[in-house]
């Protein structure tokens, strides 16, 4: 197993939820896994959970990735310490496959120069959103670290707070009105890839702002989005 090398050009590649078309999704194995290899950045989501913690995974519902029905929002940090994760066959269970907290990350993402791409998860309290911010800051990890929501009440919180962060806003539509709220807010885009235009990028490109392409995973897909000049490529899979 391996992953799917490509001309990128001057094009970055973000490694989603780690290379998870090689390991675990959003497991420090998938982390290590985009560590060791030519990513600039390893993408991953945070939540907040009952007990005001902060830890890693995607779906709000663990029962896709975990195999146990628990809300990771309802669950409380020791509930979800004691997770154990099957492998990507779906059956193999591995000691090491847990839910990682947010340090976790950022430390794979520090001990192997990799850029932080961190999102957050659904609408988070002020609070919560500075105090995320603060942690990463407190680690050293706040200048090498992109952050990024479907959740506009977030990216404004960051903004208000944190002149000079690096966001970007997640979301599906290339319209007017998202692109004025990119334009007021100062934020990257992070769109995905099947909305995406040439005229759409240099609009963008013409404010300041980067663009990035989620979830990329097919060689051409991802030829056609660096000759439209985007800046940043999020996949599985491709190198």
């Amino acid at each position: 197993m391996n992953t799917v090398k490509i001309d990128k050009k001057n094009c970055r590649m973000i490694a989603h939820r780690g290379v998870s078309g090689l390991e675990k999704e959003n497991t420090c194995a998938a982390f290590v896994a985009a560590g060791v290899k030519t990513y600039y950045g390893i993408e991953t989501d945070v939540h907040v959970t009952a007990d005001g913690e902060y830890f890693i995974f995607h779906d709000d519902n663990m029962k896709r990735i975990a195999g146990v029905d628990m809300d990771i929002e309802r669950s409380t940090a020791e509930q979800l310490r004691a997770v154990r994760m099957p492998d990507t066959d779906g059956k193999t269970f591995r000691s090491d496959l847990v839910v990682p907290a947010l340090k976790d990350y950022i430390s794979i993402c520090g001990k192997y120069d990799k850029t932080a791409v961190l999102e957050l998860k659904n609408p988070m309290e002020r609070k919560h959103v500075l105090n995320i911010a603060a942690l990463v800051k407190d680690m050293g990890w706040l200048d090498r670290t992109i952050f990024i929501s479907f959740a506009k009440e977030n990216l404004v919180t960051l903004r208000e707070e944190y002149k000079d962060a690096d966001l970007q806003f997640l979301t599906g539509e290339a319209s007017d009105e998202n692109f004025e709220f990119m334009k007021r807010y100062r934020l990257g885009a992070d769109l995905c890839g099947t909305c995406v235009s040439r005229e759409y990028v240099s609009r963008l490109h013409a404010e300041g702002l980067p663009v990035n392409c989620w979830t990329i995973d097919r060689p051409e897909d991802a030829a056609a989005l660096i000759g439209m000049g985007v800046d940043f490529i999020t996949s599985n899979i491709l190198e």
